[in-house]
């Protein structure tokens, strides 16, 4: 037992197996093959490496975005002049990456706690019994008393009063003037892989700059400020009808980056996509119209409270930030080249299966790739001191493969004799 055991250490150590090889010199399985190889080989250069630079590592980064809104509106209504500024008109007022321009407004002046009649179509009445008293309505504006109010033919509430009537929608909308509104973006990101911080004011951006620029696509590509009706416009939208009932547009702010070359190399582009407000989209298309939600403002009259209620119609502004940044680096490199070695083998397995079971002379070369034995003949051979150890090798001589003339076929094998070269 310990002498097999040893026997089979060494020869575990100190052997070396190969597999055996067979030349096959056919035209059509020889093209084949180089063929496959060749598409393996354009696969690993072109898509891995160029395409997919599968030598590079990657990371994504760590953004931060504010912004800054500038511009002055004004609207005329009913003979009531009034200047908007930005505190009016950008919801929140914080400058986050996610804010709201109003560009159209309904407004309710005077509001005060009281009891009131329903707008018509709320809440509809022919007598007290069709209100009950101490219920709501979904739609509605308040809770109703049980009263059913003659002159209007609807249900008296306990709400904010006068109720908000929100039926007919200012067109054109009250502020255009917020086409010519402008906004800054300052935006600063970090590769924690590659320790590397960048900000959209990069080289060449400085105060100066930033006073005179506007954001072009061809002439000013790296300007960080915006005018937003060209917002809406690159977004594909009309700013005249996302203006009146509201919208949404999403800028995306684009980080791709290569750290193989100098650091300065790397700064934003800047995409614009409408998200919702499509005005080729019919009313009847959309569940919901536009973009819009209320806000008051209180305040005290006589030692009464009141408030100032307005629906706000404006265009929602979201901020992304994508990025991808590349570095060279051993590791996926010598990866992306022992997988595309592997599959290299792809053309042998085809091959293979084209040899076997395909082509007319399966059976021979099945015959010259597979060796069989006898194990009823071993023990004989052992008996009488010979080696079963042969090697054989394949030389050119189609007369002598089982007696067949193969010499006149061009994809014929190049030869089919096993030539003992060694015996004890």
């Amino acid at each position: 037992m310990k002498s097999q055991i040893t026997n089979a250490l060494s020869d575990f150590f100190f052997e070396y197996e190969t597999p055996r090889q067979v030349l096959v010199r056919n035209r059509r399985v020889g093209v084949v093959c180089r063929l496959i190889q060749l598409g393996v080989l354009a696969y690993i250069i072109g898509w891995v490496f160029i395409y997919e630079k599968g030598y590079q590592s990657t990371d994504t980064a760590v953004s931060s975005v504010f912004t800054k809104m500038k511009g002055v509106g004004y609207t005329n209504v009913n003979g009531s002049e009034r200047v908007w500024d930005v505190a009016d008109y950008v919801f929140p007022p914080q400058g986050d990456s996610s804010f709201v321009v109003m560009t159209n407004y309904i407004i309710t002046e005077g509001q005060s706690m009281g009891k009131c009649p329903e707008l018509k179509g709320k809440h509809n009445c022919s007598s007290h019994a069709d209100c009950e008293g101490g219920s709501f309505k979904r739609t509605g504006h308040g809770e109703m008393t049980g009263v059913c109010v003659n002159t209007t033919k609807t249900c008296e509430v306990l709400a904010w009063c006068p109720v908000e009537d929100d039926h007919n929608i200012p067109d054109p909308p009250l502020l255009m003037s917020a086409e010519n509104y402008t906004l800054f973006i300052k935006n600063s990101v970090t590769f924690p892989l590659f320790k590397v911080t960048r900000s959209n004011l990069v080289e060449g951006i400085d105060a100066k700059y930033i006073s005179k620029c506007l954001h072009d696509p061809k002439e000013a590509p790296l300007c960080p400020i915006f005018r937003l009706g060209d917002i809406v416009k690159q977004s594909g939208f009309n700013f005249e009808t996302i203006a009146r009932e509201g919208g949404a547009i999403g800028i995306v702010v684009d980080w791709t980056c290569n750290f193989d070359v100098d650091v300065k190399h790397c700064k934003p582009t800047y995409n614009f996509h409408g998200l919702y407000g499509n005005p080729a989209e019919t009313d009847k298309a959309r569940a919901s119209v536009g973009y819009n939600f209320r806000y008051a403002k209180h305040y005290l009259e006589d030692k009464v409270q009141k408030r100032t209620l307005l629906k706000v119609f404006g265009i929602r502004i979201d901020i992304i930030v994508q990025s991808l940044a590349r570095k060279f680096d051993i590791i996926p490199t010598l990866t992306a080249i022992g997988s595309g070695v592997g599959i290299f083998g792809v053309a042998t397995v085809v091959c293979d299966l084209v040899l076997l079971y395909l082509l007319p002379k399966r059976e021979f070369y099945k015959n010259m790739k597979f060796k069989y034995t006898d194990t009823q003949v071993q023990p004989d051979s052992e008996s009488l001191g010979l080696d079963t150890s042969v090697y054989y090798t394949l030389e050119a001589n189609p007369r002598q493969v089982r007696g067949t003339d193969l010499s006149n076929d061009p994809d014929s094998e190049a030869g089919s004799i096993e030539t003992e070269v060694s015996k004890k």
